[in-house]
């Protein structure tokens, strides 16, 4: 817009006075359509506060310039009680997206000039999304004992079990009490963890056999550099064996109680990109006699022996997540009494060896998964050599938040203490999921099968045993639990019969 031509009748003061509302008019224009780019450029809402207000500046100046006439703009009232222009009481409405937002213009012009929009600080946006600590997962204080850290459970249930072998049913109810206790130290170097666990039964009805156990296992991990950690371990594991294990005693009211103590040391050296493991684990079993129901004994002192396995492993680290490993494996087993009471010399050697990899993806995906071939031969020659291949995989899987899926694949050569009998091969798939159904609620299944794979010239036949189990855990709160189980377990034979086990309980935990 340009200025009216001036003629020489206008006296110079008046010419002087129409040359400055002119260019406060042009002033005001200018700041109005910056003001409108603005707006347009940052997409909110705050187009109609700056109109308004550009618009108020011009009325407070058209009086005092006369002029405001020549603008051709109307003011009308606004929806907050403000002025407006009338063309922009035509313009379509801006959403508000930001109603009642005080934005300051040097802000403002801070963000027009940013390609991309401001985001909050890294830790910031982390702490917003990290979901507060569920009572499933909160771990409990703990009792402190010098620089340890002692954390024990204990369970006491009420359950009832039904065994069915072929024709033959029994039933008994009994309690149950679990206790369990984890043993860290706290120290700025090394680490100490003892755990231990163990149940003990008492039948209130019926019959049945009652299953006691106590394991205690001690870790000592020494950091000896950068790039060398030790480990010393040891052991013990006590446990009655089970009415439908291949060496169990027929008719037996009592099987033979089993002591086992164990022993070793490991050492693991990372050498570049390659990784480096040797260990040595020594393995001592005690055999008690078992009680048959005439009430005479039996001694199983023929069945002690002792066990040492040293074991190699070399890993070539593709990723930290991704390492590729060969192993290899030799052992000795020695039994007390050079022949058991069948006359037979079970003592002998195991070799093995395997390749796989190691996976560590954090809490999404760990583990390892091995193939290979094992062999077990004996000193008798009447006991014919046991050789399998193998396939071996320990896997924790997380699919989403909240789940875990624990799939767990042995296989072992398992010697037989049956006359006539080198043993078996072992097949074992367990798989157990746990899901949190709520924040004070979590659920697991359990599902196995294991294959007890005889030699072709065994008189024994092939083993399936299936296992299912669920559970619930309620968190009353930190240190109180309730839990229920439900469990079956079936074993299927070629010859003879089938046996059945049903078993269910609850219980409360109390957690320290």
């Amino acid at each position: 817009m340009g200025q009216p031509k001036q003629t020489s009748s206008v006296t110079p003061l008046r010419a002087m006075s129409r040359a400055v509302s002119f260019a406060a008019f042009g002033c005001l224009l200018l700041s109005q359509t910056a003001a409108f780019a603005q707006s347009a450029t940052a997409g909110t809402a705050n187009s109609r506060s700056a109109a308004s207000e550009n618009n108020r500046a011009t009325n407070d100046a058209a009086p005092a310039t006369g002029f405001d006439d020549e603008t051709g703009d109307t003011a009308v009232p606004t929806a907050n009680g403000t002025t407006a222009n009338a063309d922009d009481a035509q313009r379509p409405a801006i959403p508000d997206a930001q109603s009642g937002d005080d934005i300051t213009g040097a802000i403002l012009d801070e963000d027009i000039r940013r390609l991309n929009t401001r985001e909050a600080p890294l830790d910031e946006a982390q702490a917003q999304r990290r979901a507060a600590e569920s009572a499933s997962t909160a771990e409990t204080p703990g009792i402190p004992i010098g620089t340890f850290v002692l954390r024990p459970t204990v369970t006491q249930s009420i359950n009832t079990e039904t065994t069915k072998d072929g024709n033959t049913s029994e039933h008994r109810a009994f309690l149950e009490t679990d206790a369990a206790a984890t043993l860290t130290s706290d120290w700025s170097r090394h680490q100490l963890t003892v755990t231990s666990e163990g149940a003990w039964q008492k039948n209130i009805s019926g019959e049945g056999e009652e299953q006691p156990s106590l394991k205690i296992n001690g870790d000592l991990r020494l950091d000896l550099s950068n790039d060398t950690v030790a480990h010393l371990t040891a052991g013990y594991n006590f446990y009655r064996e089970d009415t439908d294990d291949p060496d169990a005693i027929a008719d037996a009211t009592q099987q033979s109680d089993v002591q086992e103590f164990t022993a070793g040391a490991s050492v693991q050296r990372d050498f570049g990109i390659l990784r480096g493991t040797t260990a040595l684990a020594l393995t001592r079993s005690i055999y008690s006699d078992a009680t048959l129901s005439n009430g005479t004994t039996v001694a199983l002192s023929d069945r002690d022996q002792t066990t040492g396995t040293l074991r190699g492993r070399v890993g070539y680290e593709l990723s930290p997540a991704l390492i590729p490993f060969i192993e290899a494996t030799v052992g000795r087993t020695l039994y007390d009494e050079t022949r058991d009471s069948a006359g037979y010399e079970r003592s002998g050697h195991s070799y093995g060896a395997k390749a796989g990899v190691e996976v560590d993806l954090g809490e999404k995906l760990k583990g390892e998964v091995g193939v290979g071939y094992e062999m077990a031969n004996f000193e008798d020659n009447r006991l014919s050599s046991i050789d399998t291949a193998t396939l071996d995989a320990s896997l924790l899987w997380s699919p989403i938040r909240g789940t875990d899926v624990n799939l767990d694949l042995q296989t072992s050569i398992q010697p037989s203490t049956t006359p006539g009998e080198s043993g078996y091969v072992s097949h074992a798939l367990t798989t157990t999921v746990t899901h949190q159904l709520r924040d004070n609620l979590v659920g697991t299944m359990i599902g196995g099968v294991i294959w007890r794979d005889y030699p072709t010239d065994s008189t024994i036949n092939d083993e399936l045993v299936y296992t299912a189990a669920t559970g619930l855990t309620w968190n009353i709160n930190r240190y109180l639990d309730l839990t229920s189980t439900l469990g079956y377990e079936l074993t299927t034979r070629k010859d003879g019969d089938d046996s059945q086990q049903w078993r269910a309980g609850v219980g409360l935990k109390l957690k320290r």
